[in-house]
C-alpha cells in the first residue's frame, strides 16, 4: 500500500514538475522539458500526453531542429479555463474575464451608485452573472472567482474593515460561495494589485518590490524576497494609515494625520473643492482636475505638485523600511504621473536614506488599471492548477 501510495506522490510531483515547465517555457519540446527537468525521455512522454488529454497542453507546429528532426513543440493551454476577476473600488467595479495566460479577453466597468454593502452586494452578484455569460466555452468553464477590496481582510476572506466603504466584519467569501459554486478568493486590492506587477508586469518578476495603490485611499502591497507579504494575520499593508502628520486631518479609520489624507485621490479632490478649483458636487471630479492640468491652469498643477510630495513622503518611509528594489505606483493617481512624478521623485531623492536609493526603481504600473484584476486572476489560476496537479 505504502509502495503504491509513494509511487503515486512521485509521479504527481513529476507531472508537476513537468507542466510547470511547460508553462515556464512555453513554446518548449518534450526533450528540452526532459533536459530542465532531468527526468528521462520515457516519462516525460507519458507525463505529457496525461496533460494533452487533460487539455493543459497542446501541441504546435514544428521547431528549429538541431540537426535532427524538426521536434513538436509543446503548448500551455491557456483556453482550458478562465477566471472572473473583480476589482470592488469605491466607487466602481471593474470586471475581467482573464484566461490561464493571464490574458484580458473581456472587460466590463460599472460605476457604483453607493457604499451601503446591502445595495453593492446584490449589484454585485449581478454583474458576476452577467461576466458569466460571456465566458467562452472550454474545458474546465470558470475556475474561480477573485475579487479584490480596498480592505483589511483575514485569512477566511472576511472584510473585517474597509474604512472608505463603512465596512465592518463582512463575510464577503462565505456570502459569494453561497451564491456561487465556484471556488472564491477575496484579497485586499493593493496586495492583489503587487501580485499582479510582479506575475505581469515585468519580463523578470522583482524580488523585493512596494505597490502603492493609490486611489480614494490608499493601500501598499510588499513582494519580499519573491513572496507576497501578508503579516502574521494577513493585515499587512495598512501603509495609507501611517501618521505623516501629528494631530493632522481626521481619517475614516478614525486617527489623525494618516498618510492618505494627504496623498490620495480623495485628498487631492477635497484640497481642489476647498480651494475652489472645483465645485463641490462636480461630476467625477478627479477626471475634471486632469483635464484642468491639461489645459495649464497653474493653480491645479500645484495642487497634483503638492499631492506629489505627500506621495514621497510615504513612499520614503516605506523604502527606508522595506529597502525595495522597485516601487510600484498604481490605481487611480496614474493618470496624474506627468505632474505627481516630479515632486515625488524629488522628495525620495532628497529623503530617502542614500543607500536605499542605490539600485531603487519607481515606475507607474505596467498594467494601468488592471494590476489588482491580474493579480486576482493569478490567486485564481494558481488555485485551480495547484488544484489539478494534486487530482
Amino acid at each position: 500500500m505504502n509502495r503504491t501510495w509513494n509511487q503515486y506522490v512521485v509521479k504527481q510531483e513529476n507531472k508537476t514538475l513537468v507542466l510547470s515547465t511547460i508553462i515556464d517555457q512555453t513554446p518548449i519540446s518534450r526533450a528540452s522539458v526532459a533536459q530542465v527537468t532531468g527526468l528521462n525521455k520515457g516519462t516525460v512522454s507519458s507525463l505529457v500526453s496525461e496533460l494533452i488529454d487533460e487539455e493543459l497542453v497542446e501541441e504546435s507546429g514544428p521547431g528549429e531542429s538541431n540537426g535532427g528532426r524538426r521536434p513538436v513543440m509543446l503548448l500551455f493551454n491557456g483556453k482550458a479555463g478562465y477566471s472572473l476577476a473583480i476589482d470592488l473600488g469605491v466607487d466602481y467595479l471593474l470586471g475581467a474575464i482573464i484566461d490561464l495566460n493571464g490574458n484580458i479577453i473581456y472587460e466590463e466597468k460599472r460605476q457604483l451608485q453607493s457604499t451601503d454593502f446591502d445595495v453593492v452586494f446584490p449589484f454585485l452578484t449581478r454583474f458576476i452573472n452577467h461576466l458569466m455569460e460571456q465566458v467562452p466555452k472550454s474545458r474546465y468553464g470558470i475556475i474561480g472567482i477573485g475579487v479584490g477590496v480596498p480592505a483589511v481582510i483575514s485569512h477566511q476572506g472576511e472584510i473585517l474593515l474597509a474604512p472608505n466603504l463603512n465596512w465592518k466584519k463582512i463575510k464577503l467569501k462565505e456570502q459569494l460561495e453561497q451564491q456561487f459554486n465556484i471556488p472564491i478568493y477575496i484579497e485586499n486590492e493593493a496586495n492583489a494589485g503587487a501580485y499582479g506587477e510582479m506575475r505581469y508586469g515585468f519580463e523578470q518578476m522583482p524580488k523585493h518590490m512596494v505597490y502603492a495603490s493609490i486611489g480614494i485611499g490608499i493601500g501598499v502591497g510588499m513582494i519580499l524576497d519573491g513572496q507576497l507579504y501578508n503579516g502574521l494575520n494577513g493585515f499587512a499593508g495598512e501603509a495609507g494609515h501611517m501618521t505623516v502628520v501629528k494631530d493632522g486631518r481626521t481619517c475614516r479609520c478614525g486617527n489623525l494625520g494618516c498618510w492618505e489624507r494627504y496623498a490620495s485621490e480623495q485628498a487631492l479632490i477635497d484640497e481642489a473643492v476647498d480651494r475652489q478649483l472645483i465645485e463641490h458636487n462636480q461630476v467625477e471630479p478627479f477626471q475634471k482636475l486632469i483635464e484642468l492640468a491639461n489645459q495649464q491652469n497653474q493653480a491645479v498643477i500645484n495642487l497634483f505638485e503638492e499631492i506629489g510630495t505627500y506621495i514621497g513622503i510615504g513612499l520614503t518611509n516605506t523604502i527606508n523600511i522595506f529597502n525595495p528594489e522597485h516601487v510600484v505606483i498604481g490605481n487611480q493617481l496614474i493618470d496624474a504621473e506627468q505632474w505627481i512624478s516630479p515632486a515625488i521623485g524629488a522628495y525620495i531623492n532628497k529623503h530617502a536614506i542614500g543607500f536605499h536609493q542605490n539600485d531603487l526603481k519607481i515606475s507607474f504600473a505596467k498594467l494601468q488599471a488592471y494590476s489588482t484584476v491580474r493579480g486576482m486572476a493569478a490567486f485564481t489560476i494558481e488555485g485551480f492548477l495547484l488544484k489539478q496537479r494534486n487530482a
